[in-house]
């Protein structure tokens, strides 16, 4: 696979943005093949488990483009970079074509991979994945993102929390970038299997759990950061394309 081309699980949209700093923007999604990390709750696997690797299409910046392009009716609008984790693609040059036709980009990643063309976007959202996700944060790497993108994009933090040792490291996450926006979001705990496009969700448990997130926030009196619902979860459950 060349330098230029990206492996693309899915591109869809329009529809909303459904978590973190953005959440009800419209948006188009592009979604990219391939993670570093193997989360035990990802709500993606169709674009981690190599498993599906053979449904990942490697396409030219000029093709996806051109899928973009025909979703939004010519129109700009923010395209969301996801995956997996989009920092391993080579998205650079996407980015710079966009922007030549007035669209504007948001790319969210675990910080464990940073890109200089980061700072081309118009918003980073970082998301250190917490203990119950099984994965391993290096700071080292997240503060390399963040060097990247100085004089650059918006930049956010987005936290996901399903216990209080996630919400422990919510808490070590806001101590150590206190200057950054922090969103916190209750954690899907029965995430679609990768060949389901419309599983099952126990939306009452994703409830109970925003519940006792937003009382431990205000009873700790902790007012800096956002307690955000995945909207897209509430609206369609684990629906995909949506």
């Amino acid at each position: 696979m060349s330098a230029e081309t990206i492996r693309v699980s899915e591109i869809f949209g329009p529809t909303i943005q459904g978590e973190g700093a953005l959440i009800g923007l419209p948006t188009v999604f592009v979604r990219t093949g391939g993670c570093d990390y193997r989360c035990s709750w990802c709500d993606s696997l169709h674009a981690v488990d190599s498993a599906f690797r053979d449904q990942w299409a490697p396409m030219s910046v000029e093709a996806i483009w051109q899928e973009v392009t025909k979703l939004s009716g010519g129109k700009p609008i923010m395209v969301s970079l996801s995956g997996g984790n989009p920092a391993i693609q080579p998205l650079g040059p996407l980015i710079e074509l966009g922007h030549s036709q007035g669209y504007r980009f948001a790319l969210e990643t675990q910080g464990s991979v940073a890109r200089n063309w980061f700072r081309d976007l118009d918003t980073l959202v970082l998301s250190p994945k917490p203990p119950s996700s099984g994965m391993l944060t290096d700071w080292g790497e997240v503060d390399d993102c963040l060097r990247l993108t100085a004089g650059g994009p918006e930049i956010a933090l987005k936290i996901v929390v399903f216990d209080d040792a996630d919400y422990a490291f919510a808490r070590e996450v806001g101590q150590r970038y206190p200057y950054i926006p922090l969103y916190l979001q209750p954690g899907n705990h029965t995430p679609p299997p990768p060949d389901d496009v419309d599983a099952r969700i126990d939306i009452d448990g994703v409830m109970d759990r925003m519940h006792w997130l937003v009382e431990k926030v205000t009873a700790d009196r902790w007012f800096a950061p956002r307690v955000l619902p995945q909207l897209h979860v509430l609206l369609w459950g684990n629906k995909r394309g949506v």
